[in-house]
């Protein structure tokens, strides 16, 4: 098939300035850009792209679409805000790999984040497996993985707070190289959530140093974002100058009022460790407020074990009492959501079953009022009675703050978004986000420097190769968008609703989005690691 946008703004992803022009396309590949004489190509199909900006197609660098590229393929949230690729497998928690023996409890632990599902069959056990079941759905957009380093940690050693003996070290190293082997672009963890957060940073370094010989990336979500967080980047760090890997840290910010005033310091050890020579990027999404599963409340104890032992605490009036003393206190290298968001500024978006749907929408200090409870009862009870599948959005940052992170030269943009239930706006909006409110309405970034940021800069953090620019021999995607209108338009109640903006996208060279409109097209790839 070929496919000839005429007459529109390029912005081809290099940060290089725009220029005026046509792209020819055909069986997928870009393979013409500028100034393409009329002539008659047979079976042509001809894009006007007057008033319009054509950029390659944007790439969510985080994201979890990891159950619902298989029950949902065309993940539409995601292509009508323009993006085209995004890669999952992310906070060290996810689909795979996942020996048979642990599915029921992994199950669990998974919901609050990617959900639940039924309708597939969850005896794939390796990520080899999984991409296969992906590419069998035939997903709406391109899918990369990164192997999460809780599910190598389960299949070595099951889900226990203790550290790996030398064999199951070998073994978690020996995990890694064949998931990576299997087409992984790097390592995900996230040292919030368990079995994650159990590891000491040497455990760490080793499987970093097994990721670098393939080139890949460590993808971490840190083990603060908020009072340790100077200590946890240096963490790292440290990772990244011992084990040669290339660090990307996840979502990148600062959370909590009282933490603010770090930020400083934070921008102060990306330079250091620049000119040290540590390979570093990160991304983010421009909210002021995050999303993740509402478990993270509780203090890191009650995880011991996987989420069958956290429903047996929960169930237990005098741990609570001691959850509770942990949540007032706080615990030395915890990041207290609680703390740092307080019961009202955390609302519940997802729950797993329908006996909870009337508290989506509502925060912890409604629901205890609604409920004649504590707030962090009430909290508990939901998590005892949703078995754990409750997701959340928690407010936390500052405007200056996101501005501030979305200048700087590491960073590329990214959702983080949950699906389930009502979710947080991000997944609806990020990207176009970007575009009317930080590039036209508050010229934080030029036009040219935005794109690059959601495409080329993202691709280069990933290794992904031959995707982010518009250039002959690249693949064929492609965001078209109205520069005067394109603008995220969910909000934090009403957040389902597509952008506005975003006319054309093009996948693999096959159009998904048209005026506007989805095609019902599904023109996704599996998108494998490749040796540079």
């Amino acid at each position: 098939m070929k496919l000839l946008i005429k007459g529109t703004t390029i912005v081809d992803g290099s940060s290089d300035q725009s220029f005026y022009g046509d792209v020819l396309m055909e069986d997928g590949i870009i393979k013409e850009v500028g100034s393409i004489p009329d002539k008659t190509y047979t079976g042509t199909v001809i894009i006007d792209g007057k008033g319009l900006v054509t950029a390659p197609g944007f790439i969510d660098t985080h994201s979890h679409s990891d159950l619902k590229v298989l029950t949902e393929p065309e993940i539409l949230p995601k292509v009508m805000q323009g993006i085209t690729t995004e890669v999952l497998g992310q906070d060290g928690i996810s689909m795979a790999p996942l020996p048979k023996q642990y599915i029921d409890t992994w199950r669990k632990n998974l919901a609050g984040l990617d959900g639940e599902s039924d309708l597939i069959n969850w005896d794939y056990e390796t990520t080899k497996n999984y991409l296969k079941m992906i590419e069998a759905v035939k997903p709406g957009l391109n899918e990369a993985y990164l192997v999460p380093h809780g599910n190598i940690r389960m299949e070595a050693m099951g889900l226990d707070n203790r550290q790996p003996d030398n064999k199951e070290l070998e073994i978690m190293c020996r995990i890694t190289r064949r998931e990576m082997e299997a087409g992984c672009l790097g390592l995900s963890s996230g040292l919030i959530y368990t079995p994650c957060a159990y590891s000491a940073t040497s455990e760490i370094i080793e499987l970093c140093k097994v990721v670098a010989e393939y080139e890949g990336v460590f993808v971490v979500h840190q083990r603060s974002e908020a009072d340790g967080v100077q200590e946890s980047m240096e963490e790292i760090l440290e990772v990244g100058r011992r084990s040669g890997v290339k660090i990307h840290f996840s979502h990148f910010k600062v959370c909590g009022k009282d933490n603010w005033d770090k930020l400083e310091d934070m921008l102060k050890l990306l330079d250091q460790a620049r000119e040290e020579g540590i390979q570093v990027s990160f991304d983010q999404y421009p909210y002021v407020a995050g999303s993740t599963m509402l478990s993270v409340i509780l203090p890191p104890w009650v995880h011991d074990g996987g989420t069958n032992e956290l429903m047996k605490r929960l169930g237990d009036e005098t741990l609570r009492i001691k959850m509770k003393e942990d949540i007032q206190n706080g615990i030395p290298g915890w990041d207290n959501f609680i703390r740092f968001a307080g019961v009202e500024g955390i609302f519940i978006t997802s729950v797993a079953t329908d006996k909870n749907k009337g508290l989506i929408g509502k925060n912890l200090k409604e629901i205890g009022e609604l409920q004649g409870k504590d707030p962090l009862d009430a909290a508990f009870d939901l998590l005892a009675e949703e078995e754990n599948g409750v997701g959340m959005v928690d407010f936390y940052g500052s405007e200056e703050a996101v501005i501030k992170i979305l200048k700087r030269a590491e960073m590329n943009a990214c959702t983080d978004g949950l699906l389930s239930g009502k979710p947080h706006p991000r997944v609806y909006g990020s990207f176009p986000r970007i575009l009317g409110k930080y590039v036209r309405e508050e010229n934080a970034l030029s036009l040219e420097e935005a794109i690059y940021k959601l495409t080329h800069k993202a691709a280069k953090a990933m290794n992904i190769k031959n995707r982010g620019l518009i250039k002959p021999g690249y693949y064929a995607d492609i965001t078209m968008f109205n520069p005067d209108t394109v603008l995220d338009q969910g909000t934090y109640t009403e957040p389902m609703q597509y952008p506005t903006g975003i006319a054309y996208v093009i996948i693999n060279g096959e159009v998904v989005v048209s005026k506007g409109k989805p095609t019902g097209v599904r023109a996704g790839q599996v998108i494998r690691r490749i040796s540079s």
